[in-house]
């Protein structure tokens, strides 16, 4: 293996050139056109351009990155994460191409990237699983069926897509009343998301924790699983903030969920980096929900933790190498990680996406700090993609160290130009429950509720000031352009005018 051909785009492709660079690995980078200009083109040894913007187009053609990877003389594929990920028809492609596909095999990917299979995978390797349907429920099912189905589970329960993840295809349904309506509007969901309308049912454990094992695997049978990632800050079924390790987990508990984590992986057959996710109830029982194949948005965490680069070690298996890690080591924790997924959105309204161009940029640092980012001054973050422009870790020997460099980074942290949802991490940070380590799936739900419209970003003088300069600047070129034919100077004076109004009303 010498070059090795990143598919993907964003801070995840300059974190896998980072590895490769390290080892001396040549790089390739695609790009659509509105990445022509990114980060993580100008940093790879060479760069091809897929043509289009659309993720349909670009990205998730598989056709155009294996031709490019012919092209360029690539001998080996990185997917990354999300898009063509955790795809068993890519990886197929690739290793019919010729090309070394770092990650598990295509039979692994679709048996794990099914819901209902995995559960199947789960109970085969003793691990409990929540109380759920063993077949999907596909479109052909009558209603009828979906009911009886349903009342064996019982309520609440979730709705959940068979394929693809990331909360979508999901739908909480508390009693039969709402069965029924919440089954089509998921299906329709998962098909427009995944090309998949089969859905599952699953008992709904209250107010879980969901807390995940990084694992890896080589081509030899070994089978190392990690200390645990906690999930549990989610808006809308979408991680926000991870840590390692867990807050408020006992050391037994933590084996016991690595072991059924291992022995799920071995059932598998499975290779290279994945994570099995779980879901804790209040009385720390454990329950699979469902496995990743592939390298996770949050894995910097782990890597804080046990020193560790995953990155590396999924390039060192796909060679063909042997884990040489300590078991050990890798359950057990050196001090605590946090890690803040920054996002193009607007907290202020309901975290909108919001694209556009960042005109500044101030990147903290300092001792246990981590900034992951694809993007820099002038770059315009995209329509087309998801919005997340970087990933901010702190470590520290203990959770509340962590928190607090955390809250100073974020501090030290600027992006100009675009909203961001840094103004909400600062404020989550300092929430009591976070402090204290009480987490649950519901809980940023619940906190956010509770804020009535607050905002994240106080109305300030400095803030009026700037509406202001730009209410008179507007007020003078619709003043100029409505007077265009008169005298000179009326547009000029009306102008000055309206702003003087409005100086007026401020003071």
């Amino acid at each position: 293996m010498k070059t090795i051909l990143v598919a993907n785009r964003g801070e995840i492709a300059v974190r896998i050139m980072r590895a490769c660079r390290e080892m001396g690995l040549g790089t390739v980078a695609i790009y659509s056109d509105v990445d022509r200009e990114a980060r993580h083109v100008r940093y790879a040894d060479r760069a091809f351009p897929l043509v289009g913007n659309a993720p349909s187009d670009t990205y998730l053609r598989i056709d155009k990155i294996l031709d490019i990877a012919r092209l360029s003389g690539a001998d080996a594929v990185h997917p990354g994460y999300g898009f063509l990920a955790e795809n068993e028809a890519f990886a197929q492609a690739c290793l019919e191409a010729g090309l070394t596909f770092i990650g598990p095999s295509p039979d692994v990917i679709a048996r794990m990237g099914s819901k209902t299979t995995a559960r199947d995978c789960a109970i085969a390797a003793g691990a409990p699983v929540v109380p759920g349907t063993q077949t999907p429920v596909t479109p052909d099912v009558a209603d009828a069926e979906v009911q009886r189905l349903a009342d064996a589970v019982g309520y609440p329960l979730m709705v959940k897509a068979v394929a693809g993840g990331g909360g979508k295809g999901m739908r909480e349904v508390r009693d039969a009343a709402t069965l029924v309506d919440a089954v089509r509007t998921a299906r329709s969901e998962a098909l427009g998301a995944f090309g998949d309308a089969a859905v599952y049912f699953e008992r709904r454990v209250l107010r879980p924790r969901h807390v995940e094992i990084q694992l890896l695997a080589d081509q030899h049978g070994t089978v190392i699983p990690f200390v645990e990632r906690e999930c549990s800050v989610q808006r809308r079924h979408q991680k926000v903030i991870e840590e390692s390790p867990a807050p408020r987990f006992s050391d037994d508990l933590r084996r016991r969920m690595a072991d059924a984590a291992a022995a799920v992986a071995r059932a598998a057959g499975y290779t290279n980096a994945g994570t099995i996710e779980f879901l804790v109830d209040a009385d720390d029982a454990f329950y699979f929900l469902e496995m990743n194949t592939r390298l996770q948005v949050e894995h910097p965490v782990t890597e804080m933790v046990t020193g560790v680069d995953l990155v590396q070690w999924q390039i060192r298996i796909a060679r063909g190498e042997r884990l040489t890690l300590s078991p050990e080591q890798a359950l057990t924790p050196r001090g605590h990680a946090i890690e803040c997924r920054v996002y193009a959105e607007d907290p202020d309204q309901r975290f909108m996406p919001r694209p556009g161009r960042i005109t500044s940029l101030a990147v903290p640092g300092g001792p246990g700090i981590r900034d992951d980012s694809g993007v820099e001054v002038g770059f315009e973050v995209p329509i087309y993609y998801d919005s997340m422009i970087s990933k901010l870790i702190a470590w520290g020997t203990d959770r509340e160290q962590a928190r607090c460099r955390m809250l100073r980074a974020l501090g030290e942290y600027h992006v100009g130009g675009i909203p961001t949802t840094l103004p909400f991490f600062r404020w989550m940070l300092e929430q009591p429950a976070f402090v204290r380590g009480e987490l649950d799936t519901t809980m940023l739900d619940a906190e956010l509720e509770r804020r009535v419209g607050e905002p994240f970003v106080p109305v300030t003088d400095a803030h009026l000031d700037a509406a202001l300069l730009a209410t008179a600047s507007s007020a003078f070129l619709a003043a100029r352009r409505a007077t265009h034919a008169a005298l000179p100077g009326t547009a000029a004076r009306s102008g000055w005018a309206t702003a003087a109004r409005l100086g007026a009303l401020r003071k």
